[in-house]
């Protein structure tokens, strides 16, 4: 098996980060403040060992895979991220999710950011709402998308100058995005009550119904296979902070699913995966509790890591 590292970002704990795919751990404390929640890992599209870490306590960047880290801007700049996305063809262009709710754009690299016209609600059943995902269209880097929790989708066409509020769901309590390279495209939604499809840039959506066809109800994280855009795995779980959890994977664009099996029962929700073009056999799952499982085989086999880190928010690995 090839070495590759690992990052996971974690909420109070800042960077956890294993050189040799998950054998051994190192907690990074600098240039982390103490008790940092990191909510957003993503990997430079073009720099291989580059990746970007965001959360309450500003934002970083490694070089090296996430052996060393150092602070991009002040740690003031944004509100607290919870998502980020780099534009794949012109990677000086970040975007940021935030809480309060708001998406943010950077054109040098998070030096500098300007907060962008998006009219989210600014209140929301659960308080304050916030932009759980961001995602720009790998073929048209105009087109770019934002999730917001409980705000529904938003949809730019321009690079993120106007943006429009997506109606169509019926449940706007969303979690995680992702876009599927298929003819067409298509883009999916996870929200706390169902899974969502659309192949018309979300001018319409189709309800998947997940509570027929998954074993717990809850959907969260979302991965597509990068050489095989019609391979979507999925994280569900009873609730937020509930006991069980899968990994669920689909090959036909979500009608049928299959649970995948685990080599111990997941000890609360998987909240997300993992997945990079260097490889795209490889599956790096987690709990939002703390425990990480890997698969070599896309799926069909997994291992579990030997040691658990607390509350785990999101994941990335990269080749070394």
């Amino acid at each position: 098996m090839a070495a590759y590292s690992i990052c996971l970002g974690t909420a109070g704990w800042g960077v956890w980060h294993s050189h040799d795919a998950g054998e051994s751990w190192t907690r990074h404390r600098a240039p982390f403040p103490l008790n940092s929640r990191i909510q957003a890992l993503v990997a430079h599209p073009s720099q291989a060992r580059t990746v970007l870490a965001g959360g309450d306590t500003g934002l970083f960047i490694s070089h090296d895979g996430g052996a060393k880290w150092d602070r991009i801007g002040a740690q003031d700049d944004l509100p607290t991220i919870w998502s980020l996305a780099v534009d794949p063809v012109e990677p000086d262009i970040l975007f940021a999710g935030t809480r309060p709710a708001g998406v943010y754009r950077s054109r040098d690299g998070g030096r500098n950011w300007e907060k962008l016209a998006v009219d989210i609600a600014r209140e929301c059943s659960i308080g304050t709402p916030f932009v759980t995902a961001l995602a720009v269209d790998p073929d048209d880097h105009r087109i770019v998308w934002a999730g917001v929790e409980i705000d529904g989708v938003f949809r730019s066409t321009d690079g993120g100058d106007s943006w429009t509020h997506l109606t169509g769901m019926y449940d706007p309590d969303v979690h995680a995005m992702t876009i599927a390279a298929t003819r067409p495209k298509r883009v999916f939604v996870s929200t706390a009550r169902d899974m969502f499809m659309s192949d018309d840039l979300g001018d319409t959506w189709q309800v998947l119904a997940i509570k027929d066809k998954w074993p717990l109800p809850y959907a969260r994280g979302m991965a597509v296979k990068p050489d095989d855009p019609r391979v979507l795995f999925a994280g569900c779980g009873e609730t937020t902070t509930g006991e069980r959890g899968h990994v669920l994977r689909t090959t036909d664009y979500g009608q049928r699913w299959e649970v995948l099996s685990l080599p111990t029962p997941a000890n609360a929700t998987l909240w997300g995966l993992a997945t990079h073009p260097a490889d795209p056999d490889r599956i790096v799952a987690f709990t939002l509790f703390g425990e990480v499982y890997v698969s070599e085989d896309a799926g069909e086999s997994w291992r579990k890591i030997a040691r658990d880190f607390g509350e785990i928010r999101t994941a990335v690995w990269l080749p070394n």
